[in-house]
């Protein structure tokens, strides 16, 4: 009979598929990257229903830093506005395809050939605690020191990507990029008098140049 476990393992491997295979299928690297994050997710509690809860976990926290760091760090770099802008996300399509169904079709029959051992832990030991004590023991500065530096470089690529500029708004005079070539410029557009900071600063500093001549 089925249970509620295994309908959410179920539910679970539909969804990491499906935000997977969206991940090829949206037109934004911003989205891609969300929908990744949602599959990782997915994937991690599915292994939390495995009975691996330290994997489960530990898929969940690092697959969700790691997506929100590439996002964020798309919204700073990248000339399309914030990744949003439709674009091509599939590149070399043959030989994608090729190195997938390959790919997917020599895992499986490693899974589905190999003789997987059988050696089941008693219920009364505690894994997860000797496990974070095998791991975070004689680790302990370097992970502390890796999770200060995400941390910092996540709130440095927020700052560097604000609109709020120091001498006004950081769109001041750019126009968004048209959806389609030579059309009409989309998404949010500067108003007139935005950045009016910025163009005061400019005046202020040209008036102490002629000043000093």
């Amino acid at each position: 009979m089925i249970g509620a476990s295994d309908i959410a393992f179920y539910a679970l491997s539909l969804l990491a598929l499906v935000t997977g295979w969206r991940v090829f299928r949206t037109d934004s690297m911003v989205r891609a990257s969300f929908l990744l994050m949602v599959s990782f997710i997915a994937v991690g509690l599915i292994m939390v229903l495995r009975a691996a809860p330290y994997i489960g976990v530990a898929t969940v926290f690092m697959m969700a830093v790691e997506m929100m760091v590439m996002a964020l760090f798309m919204v700073m770099f990248m000339m399309n506005p914030a990744g949003l802008n439709p674009m091509n996300m599939v590149h070399q399509e043959r030989l994608s395809i090729a190195a997938g169904v390959i790919a997917f079709i020599g895992l499986a029959v490693a899974i589905l050939m190999s003789e997987l051992p059988v050696n089941p832990v008693s219920e009364s030991k505690q894994v997860v605690h000797d496990l974070g004590i095998e791991l975070l023991g004689n680790s302990m500065l370097i992970f502390e020191t890796a999770g200060v530096t995400l941390l910092a470089t996540m709130v440095g690529t927020v700052i560097l990507s604000s609109r709020a500029g120091r001498f006004g708004a950081a769109d001041a005079g750019s126009v968004p990029p048209g959806l389609d070539p030579g059309g009409a410029p989309a998404g949010r557009q500067p108003e007139e008098g935005e950045g009016g900071g910025h163009h005061h600063h400019h005046g202020h500093g040209h008036h102490n140049h002629g000043s000093g001549h």
